[in-house]
């Protein structure tokens, strides 16, 4: 398929009114879900579908790149994405898509500083993949940026 062709069907798919979720709220692991789900529940007082998905960038690389390539032929148009210690999830799903990422920094049981090493390693992102990156554990600032994002 050309680029030009792509760039159609991509066209096409975003100007349908769906019943598609907006914001992915991705996580690393099932134990970042009570910090994270602050973001959903925010979305959804909001009126904004969103999905919610666990999957960790170091474990399940290629599920991480597949899932950040297909989001937007799926109707998402900002992605959230937390994760502590390394924090890699939100910067490999910048990589690997071109829609908005807010990267949430997570405390664990094992973090630095309370959250400090999650939160450096978000905010360094290289050039050319740009991650905004809300406070330590603020899953909800992060649904209240993808709404301002979404302009609603």
């Amino acid at each position: 398929m050309s680029s030009e062709t792509q760039y159609d069907t991509e066209q096409a798919f975003s100007e349908l009114d769906t019943d598609a979720p907006r914001v992915a709220i991705v996580m690393g692991s099932k134990s970042d879900l009570p910090a994270m789900e602050k973001a959903e529940t925010e979305l959804t007082e909001r009126g904004i579908r969103s999905e919610v998905r666990v999957m960790s960038a170091h474990r399940e690389p290629d599920t991480v790149a597949d899932y950040a390539k297909n989001a937007r032929l799926r109707g998402i148009k900002v992605i959230i994405a937390g994760a502590g210690l390394s924090a890699a999830l939100p910067g490999v799903v910048a990589a690997h898509s071109d829609l908005p990422v807010i990267g949430v920094p997570l405390t664990s049981r094992t973090s630095v500083s309370n959250g400090l090493d999650a939160l450096l390693s978000i905010v360094q992102m290289p050039p050319g993949v740009p991650v905004a990156t809300v406070g330590v554990d603020n899953a909800k600032n992060a649904a209240v940026l993808a709404a301002r994002i979404l302009g609603i």
